[in-house]
């Protein structure tokens, strides 16, 4: 797994993603997600968080599980795509960062985004927004099976993000997806390197069979609904 994880750290979310697609699983792609800081790659188990929403009146603390993330983890947090309270600010971002957390990629809000900025911490979200969660949501699961941008994810799925956005890749299906990342990689090399020695772009693609990379698989075994 950790060899996997590597390969998709090192190429990123295009090439998981068409990764993805020739194995028949090309939805875990999070549409809706942006970067809001940080500038590296990051792929690492999911860590997974569920927040629901709290009563008028009732009591609810701020979230303080970043003391339980393992080290190399992305904290995944399922908050129903809200954005009219936040979840995660800057005193998360340099608790994760002393613990070696990977990142974080939020279903909602999170805010302190200049501060988060200035740490480099990698953290993804729908949006940004100043007012706290603190007596709005709670913390209602932690490492259940969560739903985010529509997107199934179970604790130890690996999460990839970059300046794309963000995809998941199911646990079971990390060595193989890396297998095709490979071959994506050499396929683009192979087309750039013809374009190089002047191969017109249709002729490099068809030689090197870029587009046959797009034909998926209509049936993967394990594969979930």
């Amino acid at each position: 797994m950790g060899n996997a994880q590597q390969i998709f750290q090192e190429h990123g979310t295009s090439a998981v993603s068409d990764a993805l697609d020739m194995l028949g699983h090309g939805d875990t792609g999070l549409c809706g997600l942006r970067r809001m800081s940080g500038t590296r790659a990051v792929a690492g188990p999911a860590y997974t968080l569920r927040y629901v929403p709290v009563e008028d009146g009732e009591s609810a603390p701020a979230g303080e599980f970043v003391d339980d993330v393992p080290e190399g983890a992305v904290v995944l947090i399922a908050n129903e795509g809200r954005t009219h309270c936040t979840v995660w600010g800057d005193i998360l971002s340099e608790t994760a960062i002393r613990r070696g957390v990977a990142g974080t990629v939020i279903d909602g809000a999170c805010r302190d985004v200049g501060a988060i900025r200035a740490l480099g911490y990698p953290l993804w979200s729908r949006a940004a927004y100043m007012k706290s969660g603190k007596h709005r949501v709670r913390l209602e699961a932690v490492q259940q099976p969560v739903t985010v941008f529509g997107v199934r994810v179970d604790p130890g799925d690996i999460v990839v993000g970059d300046d794309a956005g963000g995809l998941v890749v199911p646990a079971r299906l990390a060595e193989r997806t890396a297998e095709k990342v490979l071959r994506v990689v050499a396929v683009e090399e192979a087309i750039r390197a013809d374009l190089a020695a002047g191969t017109p772009l249709r002729e490099a693609r068809r030689r090197s069979g870029y587009n046959a990379l797009g034909l998926v698989s209509q049936s993967v075994p394990g594969a979930r609904p």
